[in-house]
């Protein structure tokens, strides 16, 4: 499957902005499960160009601004050929040892209740069997709420509450994942949830499965990953493995304009003139 994907974040700044520093992961790489033919970052209109490879073996790039700027438009797009795996991602190529990803952070550390539904996890049909167990137990237990949680919400938080979006069912997913002895990461990336043009980030789990290597859960959708999941980047959580993080020095409110346009190459259609197509579409940032 081909995937064309437009991601558009638009900052805008109060007249007082002073310096705009970002770190972003917005430039997906080659893995078993999808190839890059073609992708472009680009911010207020010109390309970034200093991608590097991080220690995860993933993209990476700063930008640093130091003068007045009113508003930041960062434009993410390209054609991503993905395909089936069945979850399986293959083994690590990143410098970190796999057992980093067993370390807890403030938005997994497991709490009481977490701990209690892995001990009631089925035994003795391995890590793979245990770990589809702990992603249908997540879907069972914390129902799909958008607008209940926030960017800050904890596992702890998001399964005490029994609702929550896919970041919180991916930290849950991982929070139990360790406690199991399993190294697990959070990914962020697109989803093509749908037939014809979507307009959906999203973000799911892997862990580290002996003699597969890893393996995608998405518990939100009930799933391990599929041909229709396009992924860009990872870390310990979400806040590690989000697309775009910064900080700005300034005094006032930030406005964000999110908007990503997902869409499915056709048989017998040329690429480019659906990406082109797929830009038109895209609409004009709210001011």
């Amino acid at each position: 499957m081909k995937l064309l994907v437009r991601h558009q974040t638009v900052y805008g700044y109060p007249a007082s902005v002073g310096r705009v520093a970002m770190r972003l992961k917005l430039m997906p790489i080659d893995t078993p499960g999808q190839k890059v033919h073609d992708w472009q970052v680009s911010i207020n209109g010109e390309a970034l160009t200093n991608f590097r490879p991080n220690s995860y073996g993933e993209m990476e790039a700063v930008w640093v601004r130091h003068d007045s700027l009113s508003e930041a438009v960062i434009i993410a797009e390209g054609l991503v050929e993905t395909r089936e795996t069945h979850g399986i991602g293959g083994l690590p190529h990143c410098r970190v040892d796999a057992r980093y990803f067993l370390r807890d952070t403030a938005l997994t550390k497991a709490s009481d209740a977490i701990r209690a539904m892995v001990a009631a996890l089925p035994e003795g049909d391995g890590p793979l069997a245990q770990l589809h167990a702990l992603s249908a137990a997540i879907s069972d237990m914390v129902d799909y709420r958008p607008g209940v949680t926030g960017a800050d919400t904890t596992a702890a938080e998001a399964f005490a509450l029994g609702a929550g979006v896919c970041q919180d069912h991916a930290q849950i997913f991982l929070a139990g994942a360790r406690l199991l002895g399993v190294p697990a990461r959070y990914v962020s990336g697109y989803l093509l949830a749908g037939e014809g043009d979507l307009h959906e980030t999203h973000g799911w789990a892997e862990a580290l499965v002996p003699g597969l290597g890893w393996v995608g859960f998405d518990p939100s959708n009930r799933v391990c990953i599929t041909e229709r999941y396009l992924r860009l980047a990872s870390g310990l959580d979400a806040d590690e493995a989000a697309p775009i993080r910064g900080s700005v020095t300034v005094a006032g409110d930030i406005s964000i304009d999110a908007d990503v346009r997902i869409a499915q190459a056709e048989d017998g259609v040329e690429e480019r003139q659906l990406q082109r197509q797929q830009q038109q579409s895209t609409p004009t940032p709210r001011s």
